[in-house]
């Protein structure tokens, strides 16, 4: 038997309500309540109780209390070459796909000028991070040759490390990993979680970057195919802590975690995954939440097209700072970052002692 926690009971203001409430990863969401999930003997879920905050440590066992440590925890700074991101606030990622078949904006940065202009203008908006990507993988793309992919993205990853910016390789290759991090980059995410290359855990470990580990079901060209889970909450957190333990294993010590939404899930797995995303806090790391422009928000706004979720990418945006994402993945970046610096101004508010 073994009891996974989930915070919930979120509240605006800490004061007043010591030894009721604890602080959401370091961050500025604190909560009064968890869900303890209880799983068989076989990893399923048999049942769930909801508790308050007070008095919890006193029913844990030594798996619990490594949750709670970790949930609780702050989060140190992510190093990326000479810039320092705080992780104690949600970051906005700004995507960069240099495809000419991505869901949303294929071939709007095929050239490695305008996806360099693009991303400084990301950054001038406020992103925190810039994540470049060479191969599409969209609900039945089909995998790209390394060497085209390195072609597309290594010249972008140049200009833009060149201009000072952090920057992320977007990529399941080794190849491409080792010629983005050669030319400058910071960061590398993985949709495959390190899984799709076996070189790469040695290509990364070598390099001593910090990597996101990302959940998908099967490959792009199968994982809309009826997708299934037990309970898609407790498969994922148990898939990513043992992801996280093989690649600490390794010795990657900066690990952040995604839990893939639309990669390989329906709606309603995404829409479970979104409200409980606090959960996979109590695996240590940083959490990604990447739902910008995602088929989710067609399906639940009458199909609209890719260009036009922005009201819905800032929603799922918005969802996530209130879970304690740590970076929001995001093709708008001016919009998500006024949206952010609104709930921000929120945050602060309720925050501040009120005598």
């Amino acid at each position: 038997m073994r009891t996974l926690i989930r915070p919930t009971g979120f509240i605006d203001s800490p004061f007043g309500h010591d030894n009721k409430i604890a602080r959401l990863a370091g961050g500025l969401n604190w909560f009064s309540a968890v869900e303890l999930i209880q799983l068989d003997g076989t990893n399923l879920r048999c049942g769930a109780e909801l508790v308050p905050v007070e008095g919890i440590e006193e029913r844990f066992d030594d798996d619990m209390a490594a949750q709670w440590e970790a949930l609780t925890g702050t989060r140190a700074p992510l190093k990326l070459g000479a810039r320092s991101i705080p992780m104690d606030q949600p970051q906005v990622m700004g995507i960069i796909n240099t495809t000419p078949d991505s869901f949303s904006d294929g071939g709007k940065h095929e050239n490695a000028d305008t996806a360099a202009m693009a991303g400084a203008d990301m950054a001038m908006a406020g992103a925190a991070i810039l994540d470049v990507g060479g191969e599409s993988t969209r609900p039945g793309a089909r995998t790209v040759w390394e060497g085209d992919e390195i072609a597309r993205v290594e010249p972008v990853v140049e200009r833009l490390v060149s201009g000072g910016n952090a920057v992320s390789i977007d990529t399941r290759k080794a190849q491409v990993m080792e010629a983005a991090l050669a030319a400058g980059a910071h960061l590398v995410n993985d949709v495959s979680a390190l899984t799709f290359d076996d070189r790469s855990v040695e290509v990364v470990a070598k390099a001593g970057v910090p990597v996101v580990l990302m959940h998908a079901q099967g490959d792009p060209q199968t994982m809309q195919e009826n997708p299934f889970y037990d309970n898609v909450l407790v498969d994922l957190w148990l898939w990513l802590e043992d992801r996280v333990k093989v690649v600490r294993e390794a010795g990657i010590k900066e690990i952040i975690v995604d839990p893939g939404i639309g990669f390989g899930k329906s709606v309603a797995h995404n829409l479970e995954l979104l409200n409980g995303l606090a959960m996979f806090h109590s695996l240590g790391c940083p959490v990604l939440l990447g739902a910008s422009r995602k088929r989710m928000i067609g399906a639940l706004s009458g199909e609209a097209e890719a260009d036009q979720r922005l009201g819905g990418s800032l929603a799922l945006a918005i969802k996530a700072a209130e879970q304690g994402a740590q970076i929001i993945r995001v093709h708008d970046v001016p919009e998500s970052v006024q949206a952010l610096r609104v709930w921000r101004g929120l945050r602060d508010q309720a925050l501040t002692p009120r005598l």
